[in-house]
This record gives C-alpha cells, sequence and structure tokens, in this order.
C-alpha cells in the first residue's frame, strides 16, 4: 500500500500511544530512538511489544517500530524484543547506505524464524540522509532488499551532524543542502522502485505551512508525509488524496489512451505518456485506507 501518513508515537508513553490509535494515521511509528530517554529504553521495548500483540488486526492502520541505529548496542536488543509482535516493518534511522538494510534484512530473517513470525512479512523504510557520508551512497538502494518498501529523509539530525544552527532560511523555507537532500532521497527512492516519503514538519502548530508543504512535496513526487503530532495527520493525509475533480480528470486521461495511441487531444491539449503515467499515479492513490 501507500502511505499517506506515518505517525511517530513515543514507544514508551501509553496514552499516546492511545491516541495515536485514533489519528487517522495510516501508519504509527512505535519509537524506541529519539523519543525515548535511555533509562526508559528497555520499558519502550516491552511496551512496544505489548503493543503490537494487542493489535494483531491492521487493516485500518499498519504498525511499524523505529530501531535504534545499527552503528549502536540497541539495535539488535530492540529487534530481539519486538519481532514477536510482526511489526508491518521498521523504520531503520541513520542510514549510511543499502549496507545496512541488508544487515537489518538479514538480522530479520533469523529473527522471523526464531519468533514463528512469517518470512520476509516485516517491510524496510529507511531514513537515507541524516548523516554525511549517507548523502555520497543514495544510489545504492535499487535492488538491495526485497523488503525495502521505502526511503525518507532526515533534516534536523544532518543539520546537527553538518553543525548548522537550522536548516531553514530566513523565510522559513529549506536552505539549499536540504533541498538538495530532498531531491536526491527522492531520486533515489524512485530509482530504487519504492515509495518517496517526506520528511517531518516540526512546528505542528503551524498547521498552514504544514499543508503548503505537503503539498508541494506531492508536486514533486513524494508519495506520503511523517507526521510528528496527530494534529498533523488530517492534513497531511488531505494533501495527499486526490480530489473528485483530480479523479475525475484522470480516469478521462486513461480513458483517452484506451485505444493504444502514444499522443491523444484531450480539452485543447496535447498529451502523450508522461500524462498518462500522471494519471494514472493518480489514481493509484486511491488505493489508500
Amino acid at each position: 500500500m501507500n502511505w499517506r501518513s506515518m505517525l511517530f508515537v513515543p514507544g514508551d508513553s501509553e496514552r499516546k500511544l492511545a491516541k495515536g490509535e485514533g489519528s487517522g494515521a495510516d501508519a504509527l511509528v512505535l519509537d524506541l530512538e529519539d523519543s525515548v530517554p535511555a533509562p526508559r529504553i528497555a520499558i519502550a521495548r516491552s511496551m512496544v511489544r505489548e503493543y503490537l500483540g494487542g493489535h494483531r488486526d491492521r487493516a485500518k492502520q499498519e504498525l511499524w517500530v523505529r530501531i535504534n541505529p545499527l552503528s549502536t548496542d540497541k539495535a539488535l536488543p530492540d529487534l530481539a524484543a519486538i519481532t514477536a509482535g510482526a511489526p508491518d516493518g521498521i523504520l531503520l534511522p541513520k542510514t549510511t547506505s543499502a549496507s545496512d538494510v541488508i544487515v537489518l534484512d538479514h538480522y530479520l530473517c533469523a529473527l522471523e524464524v526464531r519468533e514463528g513470525v512469517a518470512p520476509g512479512s516485516i517491510r524496510i523504510i529507511a531514513v537515507a540522509t541524516e548523516t554525511p557520508a549517507a548523502l555520497f551512497a543514495l544510489g545504492t538502494f535499487a535492488g538491495c532488499s526485497p523488503r525495502l518498501a521505502g526511503l525518507t529523509w532526515g533534516a534536523e539530525d544532518l543539520a546537527a551532524a553538518l553543525g548548522a544552527s537550522t536548516n531553514r532560511d530566513d523565510d522559513g523555507n529549506l536552505d539549499f543542502t536540504y533541498r538538495l537532500v530532498r531531491s536526491l532521497c527522492l531520486a533515489a527512492a524512485v530509482s530504487a522502485n519504492v515509495q518517496p516519503i517526506d520528511t517531518v514538519f516540526v512546528d505542528f502548530k503551524d498547521g498552514e505551512g504544514l499543508g503548503r508543504e505537503s503539498r508541494a512535496a506531492l508536486r514533486a513526487g513524494f508519495t506520503g508525509k511523517i507526521a510528528i503530532h496527530p494534529d498533523q495527520v488530517a492534513i497531511i493525509n488531505n494533501a495527499f488524496t486526490p480530489t473528485p475533480e483530480d479523479i475525475a480528470h484522470a480516469k478521462r486521461v486513461v480513458e483517452a489512451f484506451a485505444n493504444g495511441a502514444g499522443t491523444v487531444a484531450l480539452d485543447g491539449k496535447m498529451l502523450d505518456m508522461p500524462h498518462l503515467k500522471q494519471a494514472q499515479r493518480v489514481l493509484g492513490f486511491t488505493n489508500r485506507r
């Protein structure tokens, strides 16, 4: 499926887990990384495992888990603690290259067997731009693992790694470095034939700004966006859901090409294969929860 919205939820907060369930997000990302203080990591693992086990019906909302980076000694214990709950996928932070996805794939293969989870059922989304070195490996993800379902990017950790005081200019727009990284992540995801998912918008009180950024992400080619607050979910879902007018026009375009022609005239405009692909993409967005 395509995810319009994926909502981060701290794995050690029962209240926030319950609130996330009713948020309308296509997927919750139960977090074991940045939002969980180190002294509570064992508690968070236990709570996430319990939550996964108590929510086996994922028809309306998938459940993913963000583990700690593979470069830490927390990642494997995270996986060992939660795999039995059969999460729909793992969000892998601070990925350096496709080699990290391959290592995670191997871990999951072993843990799925140990826990009696369907082999290959746990997918992976890599956060592919949070370290400077990762920017030079974005072309490595194509074909690296059948589990890979998406790529997303991170502006906050990258800014910290680069020593930047902010990742936005005086007008509130992403600075050049982060616009470049965003575009490269988009291209890398499409090249790997997985979903490109836009990063968080940190000012959760600025709904108007979130709406603008979400619509811009859709125009660029992203299929969804990560949320950090339940109030952001409806705005993101609305931005990534085609309007009835969009759907009607897309159907007309597809019908116009039904005779196999390479170019067609519609409403006084000449259309060719890129227009057909875009119409098919719009209709693909309707196959959502």
